[in-house]
């Protein structure tokens, strides 16, 4: 039978010669993930199920990240419970503050997963991973306390759907328009327990950059995962950094999908995702004059190194709004200090940003840029729900990089021509 990379990952973590769309099956997991908001349910349920001790020390990750470092009371005993089981189970992948980032970019900065893995988390972003070729996903606490502790899990076989971009992307769209653009074309539940598998020429030159930022958003359109096929660019990404060896899958020729959607490209212009979903897509040229009170550049969407060169570029001799907060969090203390020492900080220091420790922050409403009532924000994070960021009545609206820094520097979304004059100068 022919599979698609899904089925061929889960097949040989099953020790089934084939799977089959629905099929139920279980599974060997190779990581097992948990964040400060997640990771103190999942140990009190592997302390009710009577566990003593977790099925890999190297395989169990957990990152303080959500809430850290710590904001309040709560958050600085949730993080406390999670160092000391991590110290008890003596944990080798337990980052503390200062090594630990926002985990979905830590995990493939670190080798910590590596193409062909099945990698389950208790957070919904662990989708990520499948830009490296690795069938990821989220799953709740409980869950991720069963696998915690036998290195196992349970799951469903999902259908794929297979999206094909090809044309020529025009300047300033990159992985996040692209998926964007996709959730805005098939919904929030487009995708609803499918794979998402991306492919094309345009995806054969993505670089994982872009592809993180796309695997990272399938969840936003109801997906159990989104993949990419292997490549070269994967190759040249995990050369040297992979902490285990890997396997390259690919999708067989006949492998069935229940659906193929494919895209020209070249007719994508940037994209902003309006209130309150993913799916509430605009192109730039359609978005208007929308004023903003804040900017936030970063999350395990758009943290990374290429995300914080894109903002500079924009930026770069400009001033950003006198109404308008940017707040720029790189990803990892790895970005943070490349940002560092390539002078981007003083970029966005003049710009009259700040920069935060690596943390998700506000992306989730934690901290580091929460709404008021009534307060508005362009923002590279991945999700754009009521109250997202805040206060029930603020907005968020969601973009590139470039889109977000040129917005800052107006105090608004503005026009094509408006953002292209900020994109040309100085």
């Amino acid at each position: 039978m022919d599979m698609t990379i899904t089925q061929k990952i889960l097949a040989d973590h099953t020790g089934l010669k084939e799977v089959h769309p629905g099929q139920l099956i279980n599974a060997k997991v190779d990581i097992a993930l948990g964040n400060d908001i997640t990771a103190p349910i999942t140990i009190e349920k592997f302390r009710e199920a009577g566990a003593k001790r977790v099925f890999d020390k190297h395989r169990v990750v957990l990152i303080p990240d959500h809430f850290a470092p710590n904001k309040d009371i709560k958050s600085a005993e949730n993080c406390k419970l999670m160092k000391e089981f991590a110290m008890e189970q003596e944990l080798t992948e337990y980052y503390e503050v200062g090594q630990a980032g926002i985990e979905h970019a830590l995990l493939p900065e670190q080798g910590i997963v590596v193409p062909g893995d099945l990698v389950v988390g208790a957070d919904s972003h662990t989708c990520t991973y499948g830009a490296l070729g690795a069938f990821s996903t989220g799953v709740g606490s409980t869950d991720l306390a069963a696998a915690m502790i036998t290195g196992e899990l349970w799951f469903k076989v999902p259908e794929t759907i297979k999206f094909i971009y090809n044309g020529k992307l025009r300047p300033w769209v990159g992985g996040k328009d692209l998926i964007l653009y996709t959730i805005g074309e098939i919904g929030v539940d487009g995708a609803l327990y499918n794979s998402m598998e991306f492919t094309g020429e345009i995806i054969d030159s993505l670089p994982m950059s872009g592809r993180l930022t796309m695997a990272n958003m399938a969840i936003e359109a109801g997906a159990k995962n989104g993949i990419f096929y292997p490549d070269s660019i994967t190759e040249q990404y995990v050369n040297g950094r992979a902490k285990r060896k890997y396997r390259f899958y690919t999708s067989d020729k006949g492998a069935q999908y229940k659906d193929i959607k494919e895209f020209d490209v070249s007719k994508i212009e940037p994209q902003v995702a309006f209130p309150h979903l993913p799916s509430n897509t605009k192109g730039i040229s359609e978005a208007g004059k929308v004023f903003i009170d804040q900017a936030v550049i970063g999350s395990c969407t758009n943290g990374r190194l290429d995300d914080l060169r894109m903002a500079a570029r924009v930026l770069r001799g400009h001033k950003i709004s006198s109404n308008v907060k940017l707040i720029i969090i790189p990803a990892t203390p790895l970005i943070y200090r490349k940002a560092m020492k390539e002078g981007l900080f003083d970029i966005f220091l003049d710009a009259g940003a700040v920069i935060s420790p690596p943390t998700c922050g506000p992306c989730l409403g934690g901290y580091m840029g929460v709404l008021a009532k009534g307060e508005k924000a362009i923002a590279t994070t991945n999700r754009n729900f009521v109250g997202r960021m805040g206060h029930p009545e603020s907005e968020v609206y969601l973009s590139n990089p470039a889109v977000a820094a040129a917005s800052a520097v107006l105090g608004r979304i503005g026009s094509p021509e408006e953002l292209g004059a900020i994109f040309l100068s100085p």
